[in-house]
């Protein structure tokens, strides 16, 4: 399985940036994929390269959403980490949607 993980741009340059993860690690991200970053922007990153900018928000929740697994697999509590999931019925995304005809 292939994860990305967030990551916030620290420095930026014009193919690359150091980001960080919020835990005290740090990378060169390639950044050919996404164009220009700036300061402060959240990266999807897989294998040392920006997939796609991220905002803030959806940052959060990938981030959440790892630690939550991470809790899960040592037995731990999770939940508070899905609280955009607890209590709410899932819909599935308009493409997969049945269409109809009116």
């Amino acid at each position: 399985m292939c994860i990305g993980v967030p990551l916030q741009v620290r420095e930026a340059g014009p193919w690359a940036a150091r980001c960080e993860d919020g835990e005290g690690r740090s990378e060169v991200v390639d950044t050919a994929l996404v164009g220009a970053t700036n300061p402060g922007d959240w990266l999807l990153v897989h294998k040392g390269i920006a997939m796609r900018a991220l905002d803030p928000v959806e940052a959060g929740l990938i981030r959440d959403a790892l630690a939550g697994a991470a809790l899960a697999a040592a037995g731990g509590s999770f939940e508070h980490l899905f609280a955009d999931l607890i209590n709410r019925t899932p819909e599935l995304p308009a493409h997969l949607k049945p269409q109809t005809n009116h």
